[in-house]
């Protein structure tokens, strides 16, 4: 049903292996109070610790969060100067912290858009904790779903011209093997803040079977709370991949055997 990941030691019961999040709801917060759209996004960055908290208190192994797509290159122009230099303080301000507490970063998406000092900072925040594996923590910046299987077309396409590879070759598991977190296993559980319904365009090819679950929670306001009812509600589902419930019942058993 999933993918070969880096991901070794079994989840708990209930407990997603892999937390994908769309933090949304910043520049609505900031309104509500009627402060600048950044005035949120700067709440917005402390709720990515509380997040970090959380999983790290759950043992959840892997958390992708997206922070920047790549249509957020449109804003206007005073705000995405502003959200870069956030970034870039983040990346300076976090990076040993998370270290220190055994959590892996990493950056997926067109990183070629960021100027040369902020990909420098990238860089080195996945060197520093590349041997970390308490928690797999994914950062999608300047990240589209539509790109990220556009670029493993691309791979494979490449490969193809070389004489590497057959075209008869490729199926799903080829195209998964060359996607961003290849070595993952797919989500388990999505989260979206801010009311809306829908995905925009995020990890659209890993979220084949992944469950969804939304909140009016603005991405400021989370707390553990918001958070521990998001697993609950997962707890309490049965994933089919597909197949009938007794079926889907007798995998789990023989995978957990």
């Amino acid at each position: 049903m999933e993918s070969d990941s880096s991901i070794a030691r079994p989840a708990a019961a209930g407990i997603p292996r892999h937390l994908a999040i769309i933090m949304d709801g910043n520049g609505r917060w900031a309104e509500r109070r009627r402060r600048p759209r950044m005035v949120g996004h700067r709440a917005g960055a402390r709720a990515v610790n509380v997040c970090i908290d959380f999983c790290l208190e759950r043992e959840i192994q892997a958390l992708t969060l997206f922070a920047f797509s790549s249509e957020n290159w449109g804003r206007p122009e005073e705000e995405v100067g502003a959200l870069m230099k956030l970034f870039l303080n983040a990346l300076e301000r976090e990076v040993e912290e998370l270290h220190r507490r055994g959590v892996r970063i990493r950056f997926i998406g067109e990183r070629e858009r960021f100027s040369d000092t902020i990909r420098q900072r990238m860089d080195h925040a996945e060197a520093v904790t590349a041997s970390n594996d308490r928690l797999h923590l994914g950062i999608a910046a300047s990240y589209g779903g539509r790109w990220d299987i556009a670029q493993a077309a691309r791979s494979l396409a490449a490969d193809v011209a070389a004489g590497r590879l057959m075209p008869d070759d490729i199926d799903e598991a080829a195209i998964a093997s060359r996607m961003a977190l290849a070595d993952l296993p797919p989500p388990d559980l999505f989260i979206r803040t801010g009311g809306d319904l829908r995905i925009s365009n995020f990890l659209l090819w890993q979220l084949a079977y992944t469950e969804l679950w939304f909140t009016e929670t603005l991405w400021p306001e989370l707390d553990a709370a918001t958070l521990q009812s998001a697993l609950d509600d997962f707890a309490s589902r049965q994933r089919r991949f597909g197949l009938t419930g007794a079926q889907a019942a007798a995998f789990i058993d023989e995978t957990t055997e």
